[in-house]
């Protein structure tokens, strides 16, 4: 981050601005134009917390090489040239206060700078070289102190405007799909410790079709130990939990199957079994079948140093469909099952694959049904394996973006369980340079209201 960030300050500094300079000292008169500057030596710098709300920049002895255009009058000698200028000791010292904005998001709210050159140098060239030297002090001085001038509020427009430009890149409330949303925004200022960096987010799905619902908090407050990788993100129990309570909201976590919809081993072991009596009796032998799958309540996460599970209760009803008449209902079952869930890291986007582990069916009727169920048991169980767990590992592999900037990546990522929280730890890495970023979403200039 600090190397990015020279990376970014030299960029700044190289666009600088300098106001020309005119000026008369008895018969001496001077006019200096087209100030740019020609190199950047900015070897010693530091990045650092400062504890509560703060990062601090520091540059040290670095220099800056000017080159500008002169125009020299002294008595009846007029001479035009260009004039190479060195500012050396150049001391820059900056401090970022972080804050959340109104929507939640990270902020730079303020900066304080402070910039000095201990001493500087102009080289002529020309016939008057020699004339012009020892006047040199008046040109030297006065860009000296246009030069200091001019950088603490370039850096002030690169930090409170450009990089809060980057800021703005860092998803807070946005959609996941047609069906929930999830809400990334901060819950306090950005706090700092000596050492790191916290960021408290919400971390909470809604569903779109209710999406000032919210999920009552009850998890346990992740506490990250780690210190292996650069970036470390905690998920508690309520960031799952509100996911899949979101869906249920919404309405999704259901499906449907009937006719040749429904497969054929278990159709046959439907109608020769469990349903053969029933079958017998009713004149719609031949109808199709409907089995539709609902959850009865949101499932609920666990997450465990041994693992992450997701617990789901659900029915099952199973009708004949004949057509152009009333569905008749064969049953009506209860449903209890197990998930695994593995977490993992790819991009920027947590995933989640889920893999069927324990099932339980009983009937919602009575005790001698719930026995005649129990040879359903592993049919179903198949059912669910090759019919509905490819339909929600489908949803959930597209994932949701933990929230970084853009052009921010994580390399060497690791997923630790925990007792109510899981983390992933990383690395950073810049896919694309602070500069192209900040471009991409430079905010278009606007007319000032009156001439500076």
């Amino acid at each position: 981050v600090k190397q990015e960030g020279l990376r970014f300050v030299e960029q700044e500094l190289q666009n600088i601005t300098v106001s020309d300079l005119h000026g008369k000292e008895g018969q001496f008169h001077y006019n200096i134009t087209q100030v740019k500057v020609t190199d950047l030596q900015l070897a010693y710098s530091d990045l650092n917390f400062q504890p509560q709300q703060h990062l601090a920049f520091n540059i040290n002895n670095a220099s800056i090489s000017l080159r500008f255009r002169r125009q020299l009058l002294y008595w009846f000698f007029y001479d035009i040239g260009s004039i190479n200028a060195s500012a050396d000791g150049v001391q820059i010292h900056t401090v970022l206060q972080l804050s959340k904005d109104e929507a939640g998001r990270p902020k730079i709210s303020n900066i304080t700078c402070n910039a000095s050159i201990a001493r500087m140098h102009a080289g002529f060239s020309g016939t008057l070289r020699k004339v012009y030297e020892f006047l040199s002090t008046f040109i030297v001085t006065g860009m000296r102190f246009l030069l200091s001038q001019q950088i603490c509020p370039s850096l002030e427009h690169a930090s409170l405007v450009l990089l809060n430009s980057l800021l703005d890149t860092v998803p807070v409330r946005n959609y996941v799909d047609e069906h929930i949303g999830i809400d990334y925004s901060l819950l306090r200022d950005p706090s700092v410790s000596t050492d790191t960096l916290d960021l408290d987010f919400r971390g909470m799905f809604f569903p779109r079709v209710r999406e000032n619902l919210e999920l009552e908090n009850h998890a346990v407050e992740p506490v990250i130990k780690e210190t292996e990788r650069m970036v470390y993100v905690a998920f508690s129990e309520y960031f799952f939990d509100s996911a899949m309570h979101s869906y249920f909201e919404a309405g999704v976590l259901s499906i449907e199957l009937e006719g040749e919809k429904v497969p054929k081993d278990l159709e046959v072991l439907l109608r020769a079994t469990f349903f053969g009596t029933i079958f017998m009796l009713s004149p719609s032998v031949d109808a199709p079948l409907r089995l539709v799958l609902q959850v009865s309540a949101p499932p609920r996460c666990v997450i465990k140093p041994s693992g992450t599970s997701v617990s789901v209760t659900a029915f099952l009803n199973i009708s004949l469909v004949p057509p152009d008449r009333p569905p008749v209902q064969l049953s009506s079952m209860a449903m209890e099952t197990k998930l695994s869930a593995k977490v993992y890291l790819q991009g920027k986007a947590l995933r989640v694959q889920l893999d069927l582990r324990r099932f339980r069916i009983y009937s919602k009727q009575s005790a001698l049904e719930s026995l005649a169920l129990f040879s359903l048991q592993a049919p179903l169980k198949t059912l669910l394996q090759l019919t509905i767990m490819p339909i929600i590992n489908e949803r959930t592999k597209k994932g949701v973006q933990i929230p970084l900037p853009e052009g921010m990546d994580f390399t060497k990522e690791v997923v630790t369980n925990h007792a109510g929280f899981l983390t992933v730890g990383a690395d950073l890495h810049f896919s694309k340079g602070l500069r192209e970023v900040i471009e991409k979403y430079r905010p278009v200039p606007t007319a000032a209201a009156y001439p500076s």
